[in-house]
């Protein structure tokens, strides 16, 4: 067996080191673009997934759920990482995947028959989220129409611009600006109704 074939066998463990050192001699191979691959998309992983953890528990309500949602946004990013055009806006892919992902566990949740609710145990993500004034915030948007959530979630939450919000949602800009609007005039109508 050539050792150059033996050299290209996937090496768990393989860092992405390894992969320039394979390239500067001519030994560029698959296990190494996965390799960078997993780097790339670990430390993604590592530094956005909290964030994009509570954008998901905002839109969906259902902590087990949103995470649930963000585990398949970077496996989603994972297995299309080589038929990406561009590796230079990942986050924004992922991003768009997540709230793909909600809008398709809001879809399920309608289609599917309820089971009786049992209580979860409160975690420490839930705990910072739950203050009494977040939680009637929270409440009031989980009654938003999806659309409007969605808005108010990238544009405030997020912290996301309205060409950005636009993008992800894939709607025009005033589109972002009259859902935002009506948004927060329904938000703050029911939170005026509650107090």
């Amino acid at each position: 067996m050539d050792s150059n074939i033996a050299g290209s066998q996937a090496i768990p463990g393989q860092s992405p080191a390894d992969c320039d050192r394979a390239a500067a001699t001519h030994q560029q191979d698959e296990p190494c673009a996965a390799a960078g691959a997993t780097h790339t998309v670990t430390a993604l992983y590592a530094e956005h997934a909290l964030g994009l953890t509570r954008l998901a528990f905002l839109m969906l309500g259902d902590r087990f759920a949103a995470e649930d949602v963000v585990q398949e946004a970077f496996w989603g990013l994972y297995r299309a990482w080589d038929r990406l055009p561009s590796h230079d806006n990942v986050l924004g892919y992922v991003r768009v995947s997540v709230l793909n992902g909600c809008r398709s566990v809001i879809r399920r949740a309608r289609r599917a028959p309820r089971p009786v609710a049992m209580p979860h145990a409160a975690s420490a993500e839930a705990d910072a989220l739950s203050g009494e004034e977040q939680r009637a915030a929270v409440a009031a948007m989980r009654r938003l129409p999806a659309r409007q959530r969605e808005a108010l979630v990238l544009r405030y939450f997020a912290d996301m611009s309205e060409r950005e919000t636009a993008q992800a949602m894939g709607i025009s800009r005033g589109t972002v600006k009259s859902t935002t609007a009506r948004a927060l005039a329904a938000l703050d109508r029911m939170l005026r109704e509650e107090q």
